[in-house]
């Protein structure tokens, strides 16, 4: 089991930065592949970014794709999602997973577990 906790949320003009962080309890990090979602008001949740387990290998949803840098320090037993460029349209609550095995997921079906949600908000 592990535990996912989110931070770094917030209200931000757009072309603003902002970094989440994910800490995990429980067992260590470095066991699980993990990933952030998000889910705008009146929508699905949808994928953002993945690392592997080792954290040498990432995916991007293309929205994001040169503007958000998906990181895990495992000695630490977090995850960051460091957003550069903000547009309203990354409006939304942000949620890290973490899943068994050695993969880049884009489906929430992949994962086993997930923290609360960090609400990103970007005026425009």
């Amino acid at each position: 089991q592990v535990q996912l906790v989110e931070s770094g949320g917030g209200l931000v003009q757009a072309g603003g930065s902002l970094r989440l962080s994910c800490a995990a309890s429980g067992r260590t990090f470095s066991s699980y592949s993990t990933g952030w979602f998000r889910q705008a008001p009146g929508k699905e949740r949808d994928f953002v970014a993945a690392i592997n387990r080792s954290g040498g290998v990432t995916s991007y949803t293309d929205s994001v794709k040169g503007r958000f840098t998906i990181s895990k320090d495992n000695a630490k037993n977090t995850m960051y999602l460091q957003m550069n460029s903000l547009k309203p349209e990354d409006t939304a609550v942000y949620y890290c997973a973490a899943g068994y095995g050695n993969f880049l997921g884009d489906q929430e079906s992949m994962y086993n577990f997930w923290g609360q949600g960090t609400q990103v908000t970007v005026s425009s």
